[in-house]
Parts: C-alpha cells; structure tokens; sequence
C-alpha cells in the first residue's frame, strides 16, 4: 500500500508540474496544453472509438511480431550458449545487429515489402529477436554450474538436459529477456507505424501532427505509456514473480 501511495504521489508531482509550466505561459497553450485538456482529448478519442480501434490494430501487429521475436530468438539464444559454432561465428553478428536501431531497418522494410504490414513486422521483429536471442544466452551461461554436473554425474544428457534441466533453469532470466524484447518490439513498432498509414497509434500521433493538435499527440502518448505498464505490470511482472519464487530467488512473504 506504501509504494502504490508513493507513486501516486510522484505521478501527481509530475501532473502537478506541468500544470504549473502550462499556467506560466513558457509556451503557448497550443503547444503545451494544460493537463485537463489533454484528459478530454484522451476521454473523447476513446468515446469516439478512435483510440480503441488503433490500440487494438497497434497491439494484434505487435503480438504477431513479438510471436515470431519469441520463435526465433529463444532457440538462436540456446544455440549459441551451448554450441561452438554459433558462439564463435554467429553471436559477434547478432551483438553488432544489436547495435542498430531498429528504425533503421524500416527503409530496407519498405523496399522489400513496401508500404504493408508486412513492413511493420520486419522492423519489430529485428528490433526485439536479437535483444532476447542476446537475453537467453546469457541466462543459461548463468545457470550455476553445480547444477549441470549433478545433472551429468546423474546420467542426464542431451534432450533431457536440455530440456528436463537447463531451459527450466534458465527460464526466470529468459522471462526477463522477454520482457526486454518485448519493450523493443513495442518502440519498433510505434516507430514503423509513425511513417505511413497504418491504422495504428502512430498513425494517431501522425494525424495529431499534421494537424496541429498537440492535445491529441499528448493524449495518445499517454495511453501509449498507460498500455505499455499495464501489460509489463499485469503480464510480465506477474510471470516473473511468480517463477523467482518458485525458484527460491525471491522471498515468498
């Protein structure tokens, strides 16, 4: 009860100092609106459907993408913790694919797949698959090596161990490396959607721009950061939790 007080108290800060920047005139109303206008934006577009209808398009893109992230980075991560080859060769591409922003990728999107979802997909895909690739393998490097030669003098090997051993081992990390990837994919995805007409968040935000409706902008960008903590606070905090009890990583009371 103490901390959701304290971050009531810093969100009402936070709320309580733009209001106070917006009254003093620094910028124009219409470029920094108060607060209480933003909220009616935010209370209209929702009334209106608006903000309803690109979240939902916005959320069914990332889920596919972040689907396809989890497919593919999960098992490029295992491979290359447990196998020479990937770890010599393959891990020094993936940290230096890392390395770039995603959006740079939405140029090469749009040439390959032009102005379709299927742009969009790219882009979130490569801006969270390597983050969590990079995440797993870093998980099962961590597994405590006592628990791999226990399992061995056992006679556990192969699929066994790794399943049966190494994966459930390494799942809290990997959780974490979710999340993470999920993060990226969520900023790939508004960045994709920003460029053209997508239906989506960023097409909102756009729309806000070009026609001068910062209350508009502010508003979606608050129901942005509202999703993005309600899925990391219900869905992902809730899982991971849970696992690092289960795995005596955290206290139970």
């Amino acid at each position: 009860m103490k901390h959701h007080a304290q971050k009531l108290l810093v969100i009402a800060l936070l709320i309580g100092l733009w209001e106070l920047v917006a009254r003093m005139g620094v910028w124009s109303p219409h470029l920094l609106p108060r607060p209480l206008t933003v909220a009616q934006s935010l209370v209209a577009m929702v009334a209106d459907g608006r903000l309803v209808g690109a979240a939902g398009r916005s959320l069914g893109r990332l889920l596919r993408a972040y689907l396809m992230s989890v497919a593919l980075g999960v098992p490029l991560g295992l491979l290359i913790s447990r196998i020479p080859f990937f770890r010599n060769a393959v891990k020094p591409v993936v940290m230096g694919l890392q390395a770039l922003p995603s959006i740079c990728w939405l140029p090469l999107a749009l040439l390959w797949f032009g102005l379709t979802d299927g742009a969009i997909l790219f882009v979130v895909v490569m801006g969270s698959v390597l983050g969590i690739a990079i995440a797993t393998e870093d998980s099962v490097n961590g597994v405590d090596p006592q628990l791999t030669r226990v399992a061995s003098t056992l006679g556990v090997r192969g699929l066994r161990f790794q399943f049966g051993v190494l994966l459930p081992a390494a799942l809290p990390g990997i959780v974490t490396g979710l999340k993470l990837g999920w993060s990226f994919a969520w900023r790939a995805l508004l960045a994709g959607e920003l460029l053209f007409v997508s239906g989506g968040l960023g097409q909102l935000l756009t729309v806000g721009r070009e026609l001068m409706d910062v209350p508009q902008v502010m508003a979606v960008m608050v129901a942005i950061v509202i999703i993005g903590t309600a899925v990391d606070r219900v869905l992902f905090q809730t899982v991971e939790v849970r696992l690092r009890r289960r795995w005596g990583l955290t206290a139970t009371t």
